[in-house]
């Protein structure tokens, strides 16, 4: 069910507000540095050789041990969301207003392009992989790949963290998460790169930006399906979830926490 709520500038200006977006900037620079550190770094040891199953695995690892420690850290501040198709369906399942989650979304794009940068520097200027629709797979097949695999990203954190009456089980979601975000990478990596993430891949997307001008209709596509994948799946992911917390207070304590 939909339960949206806006609110207000006053309680997305506070204190406790800004708190949380730092927390979610630092947690998702970590996550973004450490996941496409990886790949950055599999792939000066394979000389820009094509990706092996080992490579992929590696890939995989890295996103998802560095997704378990990002939630894991800032959790108990923001949600430890990370990622704007959390944020989006947690603000359409009423779990954090829809102002608080705009300003998540800045945080959140804004930290992948600072890791993207500072791993491009540390790193001497090496080339930052970028999620792009693989040969053979068409956009649409892109697109529905995409939103299965946000869809069980945003599912997993509804059932683990947000559920009121997740119990326990609350105890285990940064591991909950961490795995899903590794198996839809070992699913989809070689398809589509397995994003599940604006932010993730915004970051690369900028630092190896072109000028859509001079950039090929195939890229603008993969984007495009990229994209919509992310914003469909996770909006759809609050229907199918159970008893939603309604937004009765839009502190971001309120998200995945």
């Amino acid at each position: 069910m939909v339960k949206l709520a806006f609110g207000s500038w006053g309680d997305s200006l506070s204190c406790g507000s800004i708190r949380a977006y730092l927390a979610e900037f630092i947690a998702t620079l970590l996550f973004v540095f450490a996941g496409a550190g990886a790949a950055v770094s599999i792939g000066k040891q394979t000389s820009g050789a094509a990706v092996d199953p080992a490579s992929l695995v590696a890939v995989a690892l890295a996103h998802a041990l560095a997704m378990f420690v990002g939630v894991s850290v800032a959790t108990n501040v923001s949600g430890g969301h990370l990622n704007p198709a959390i944020t989006l369906g947690l603000a359409i399942g009423g779990h954090i207003t829809v102002l608080t989650g705009f300003f998540y979304w800045v945080a959140q794009v804004l930290a992948s392009i600072v890791a993207i940068f500072l791993l491009k520097y540390v790193t001497g200027g090496s080339a930052v992989p970028v999620h792009r629709v693989a040969a053979g797979t068409s956009e649409l097949e892109a697109v529905v790949f995409e939103i299965i695999i946000t869809f069980a990203l945003v599912y997993t954190v509804y059932a683990t963290a947000a559920d009121p009456k997740r119990g326990t089980l609350g105890t285990i979601a940064p591991i909950a998460i961490g795995l899903i975000v590794g198996a839809n990478i070992l699913a989809a990596g070689a398809f589509t790169g397995g994003s599940m993430n604006p932010a993730l891949s915004f970051g690369p997307a900028i630092a190896n930006w072109t000028s859509p001008a001079t950039g090929s209709t195939g890229s603008v596509l993969s984007s495009a399906a990229h994209w919509l994948g992310w914003s469909t799946g996770g909006s759809s992911s609050d229907h199918t979830s159970r008893s939603p917390r309604p937004a009765t207070s839009p502190e971001p304590s309120s998200g995945v926490g």
